[in-house]
């Protein structure tokens, strides 16, 4: 036995006897020896495992040794982890250099990934910030206030609860209207109100209307704050690009007027809307960059003006002003310093000659710059050869586009001896970049380039739409830099690069997140809209935090609707007539295709509906939709003589989609006078007296000192009924009913002005109430009395206490008169209680539609008179 359990012992040893443990002991121990002391460390251990034991265990049985890997990592040296894993010789220059470039391609590639991501961040930040203060924004809108309120303190909270206080009715927000406005706010919005009148005026008369023209003259007539003076920019941008005249032609008459003038509604809508991949789209989108690029040019030469005159004693410009003077002039006062040009500037033929060139063609001097180049062809013929020929090609070819064999010269001449050398003057280069649209993927030119619009105009004179995107692909670079890039360096320029660029709708948006730049926003997309170049969404992608709908397969695209109603909500109560004509706008965009010019009309009706809503009453609002007058002939209001901008195209399509609907709204929001006009106007005369009974019906019980809206009903209901009664209109139960509660309303009256005899007498005789006759008669009127009309059965319980009240007041009256003789006294208290039996009986049978309190009440004054 005890050789078997040695062998075992032996075979056990020599299981692990290739594996080396230096730091392990040898363990020579009995069975009862191993026994007793796994009892004693057993013993020493607490009862529950911890967690670090437990997965010990769990790792063990997986075969992961956890102890090891921990010893192994406590003792990693990462000194060596970028070491290579060859020692190198002090000779080995080849794996020397080969390690470096490994080691630069891992720090290349570990730093891009801590920019990646570093940028991630931000943009996420970014993008959170964004959406908050467009939600923010939203709050703000709908419960009446601006976004100027949320950068105060602690405004988050308060529109907190103001938003749990108001959310409780959708009427409510829709009603509400922002506060009040500075006067300088207002005084700019009613310079560009101005100019929205006028060009609703031509589109009513058929004409064209240079609508740019009159807001850059709205701009420039306000105190000179830079957002005015940013607005003059953008139309100066926009006239370019579109082409408009800043006035018609003169004619001789009318008619003349109408037909010579040009058309500039919506004369790039399908270019713009249509297919981009299309001739049509490909040409505006070169009008677009030269538009832009001419804009950039007028703005620099103005620039270049004032700086003369400004530095008039260096500029020397003399007695001859000529453009190229002019150049010349500006050219010594930036370039030439202490007796002599800055060292980058080549002389040729005594003058700085390819700066000249070159800022000739920046300020969209192209003629004088040929011209130039031509008186001074032997002297660039010397350096240049070949230089004034393609100089004159370029100038003179419509779309400043050389023939390849052209561009490829250019382009060997620029290789060969321009690029690399270190005294090329960067105005040359500059120039051979143009003519032969060189090397377009690097977008900044030394010395050239040095504002943001001087890159900018270089941008767009390189852009080729057969090549390299086009203007498309410029915009997608521009983008990529995003607005930071441009407004760190120069205030409110962003928008004015989209617009340069084509992205119209992004450009008001961006104008349209300031709350400084909301006025010209919305005039921006006005225009834009005017002349076709405005892209509205879908309802289904529009947002409601944001007018601007971005889309991974689609142009972006603004709503219209919504920009304008959140402009005119601050001041639709006030100046309805005035919002209405912003509202007319948004039928600018009806002709889109694929459903969204019939979305956008109703979008516009909706808008025109919420603005009779939401106008206040009087003769303003009567101005509005219309009326009648005295004599019974109807006028009609603004909205009506507007219809063809709504493009409603008759009467009949007028009242359903304007006024009936609004009538219902304002039925629904508790305009009842309004809404029987409206039906009224509208010609549904079933309508008006159906509505009129239940106001009656509903403001009855109301005292008349409590209710100006009852006595407004009242007042409306007289005037209807009296016309409708000559004009034979509305014959049925609802006149019947609206006649009677009239009648009720005016037995009111009589007992209030302590005239019980007379509202007794309209009592009886509105025949609502059986005052003689026997029980047949009675019971017989009672069971009638569930085919009268809602409203009469409704307030049963206000004209059965009005009748016997004044039952009861005649007969205190008589029993306290002295006036009369006995006989005359008794014969007319047996009359008032021949009058108040019956009234009981009736009272009686329609027990169960009145409350207790009310038949007690009746009872009590029964017996009194009885007695």
């Amino acid at each position: 036995m005890s050789s078997d359990l040695s062998s075992l012992l032996n075979s056990s040893r020599a299981l692990n006897a290739h594996l080396s443990r230096p730091d392990l002991p040898t363990v020579n121990l009995s069975l009862d020896q191993i026994e007793a002391q796994s009892r004693r460390l057993v013993s020493r251990q607490p009862a529950a495992a911890t967690d670090a034991d437990r997965a010990n265990y769990l790792l063990a049985q997986a075969h992961v040794d956890a102890p090891a890997l921990a010893s192994s990592i406590a003792h990693l040296n990462t000194s060596t982890t970028f070491s290579p894993l060859q020692p190198l010789q002090d000779t080995d220059v080849a794996g020397y250099l080969r390690h470096a470039h490994e080691q630069n391609l891992i720090s290349t590639i570990e730093e891009g990934r801590r920019e990646t991501q570093e940028a991630f961040y931000n943009l996420l930040e970014e993008r959170s910030r964004k959406d908050w203060e467009a939600k923010k924004r939203r709050v703000f809108e709908e419960l009446g206030g601006r976004s100027l309120v949320a950068t105060t303190a602690g405004a988050d909270g308060k529109a907190l609860a103001e938003m749990k206080k108001s959310f409780h009715s959708r009427a409510n927000l829709s009603a509400s209207t922002g506060p009040s406005l500075t006067l300088q706010m207002q005084s700019k919005m009613m310079a560009y109100d101005r100019t929205v009148c006028e060009l609703n005026a031509a589109r009513l008369r058929g004409t064209s209307c240079p609508i740019i023209h009159l807001l850059m003259q709205a701009a420039a007539n306000l105190n000179l704050d830079p957002s005015s003076m940013q607005m003059v920019l953008n139309c100066q941008i926009l006239i370019k690009i579109t082409g408009e005249p800043p006035a018609l032609p003169p004619v001789e008459h009318a008619g003349a007027h109408i037909l010579n003038a040009p058309l500039f509604e919506r004369k790039f809508a399908r270019a713009y809307l249509g297919d981009p991949e299309s001739r049509e789209a490909a040409s505006l989108r070169a009008q677009i960059a030269q538009g832009g690029r001419e804009a950039l040019e007028d703005q620099f030469w103005g620039i270049i003006e004032r700086g003369i005159q400004a530095r008039a004693v260096e500029a020397r410009l003399g007695g001859d002003p000529s453009v190229a003077n002019k150049i010349r002039a500006f050219l010594g006062v930036k370039y030439y310093k202490n007796g002599q040009w800055e060292d980058h500037i080549e002389i040729v033929a005594g003058q700085p000659l390819w700066a000249k060139l070159f800022y000739l063609v920046r300020t969209g001097h192209a003629q004088e710059a040929l011209d130039e180049a031509v008186r001074c062809q032997a002297a660039i013929e010397h350096r240049e050869p070949g230089f004034v020929s393609h100089f004159r090609s370029w100038i003179e070819s419509p779309d400043r586009r050389l023939s390849k064999s052209h561009r490829d010269y250019l382009q060997s001449v620029y290789n060969a001896h321009m690029l690399h050398a270190a005294t090329t003057d960067p105005f040359k280069l500059a120039l051979y970049k143009l003519m032969g649209r060189l090397e377009p993927s690097r977008r900044s030119a030394l010395h050239v380039t040095a504002t943001i619009e001087d890159w900018l105009w270089f941008q767009l004179a390189m852009v080729d739409e057969e090549e390299e995107g086009g203007l498309r692909g410029l915009m997608e670079v521009l983008l990529s830099y995003g607005e930071h890039h441009f407004e760190t360096a120069k205030k409110g320029v962003w928008a004015s690069v989209l617009l340069m660029c084509g992205q119209f709708e992004r450009a008001v948006a961006v104008l349209w997140e300031h709350p400084e730049t909301e006025v010209e926003a919305i005039h921006l997309a006005i225009a834009l809209a005017y002349h076709g170049l405005l892209r509205v969404p879908p309802r289904a992608e529009t947002s409601d935090l944001s007018p601007l709908t971005i889309s991974p397969v689609h142009p972006p695209a603004l709503s219209l609707s919504t920009l304008i109603w959140r402009y005119v909500r601050q001041f639709v109560k006030m100046d309805a007539k005035e919002a209405l004509q912003y509202v007319y706008c948004v039928c600018l965009a009806a002709d889109q295709g694929n459903g969204v010019g019939s979305e956008t009309l109703e979008s516009a009706w909706e808008l025109v509906r919420r603005i009779i809503v939401l106008a206040h009453s009087g003769p303003a609002w009567d101005e509005l939709v219309g009326g009648f007058r005295p004599d019974g002939t109807k006028f009609n209001g603004i909205v009506e003589q507007g219809a063809p901008l709504l493009h409603l195209q008759n009467i009949t399509q007028y009242n359903n989609q304007i006024l009936i609907r609004a009538a219902r709204e304002c039925e629904e929001n508790d305009r009842i006078p309004e809404a029987i006009k409206l039906y009224n106007l509208a010609g549904d005369y079933a309508t008006v007296i159906a509505c009129l009974a239940q106001a009656l019906g509903n403001t009855l019980s109301l005292p008349m000192a409590e209710n100006e809206k009852g006595k407004i009903v009242e007042k409306t209901a007289i005037e209807i009924l009296k016309h409708y009664e000559r004009m034979n209109r509305a014959v049925g139960k609802d006149r019947e009913a609206a006649v009677r509660l009239l009648r009720v309303r005016e037995a009111i009256n009589a007992k209030n002005a302590g005239r019980p005899d007379v509202a007794l007498e309209i009592m009886e005789s509105t025949d609502l109430i059986p005052l003689d006759g026997d029980v047949a008669k009675i019971t017989r009127r009672a069971e009638e009395f569930k085919d009268l009309h809602d409203a009469l059965q409704r307030n049963l319980q206000v004209y059965l206490p009005l009748t016997m009240d004044c039952l009861a007041a005649l007969h205190q009256s008589i029993k306290a008169s002295s006036a009369v003789t006995e006989a005359t006294r008794q014969m007319s208290l047996t009359t008032l209680r021949k009058k108040s039996r019956p009234l009981m009986v009736f009272a009686g049978i329609l027990k169960y539609r009145m409350s207790p309190d009310v038949y007690s009440y009746l009872a009590r004054l029964d017996v009194e008179i009885s007695l």
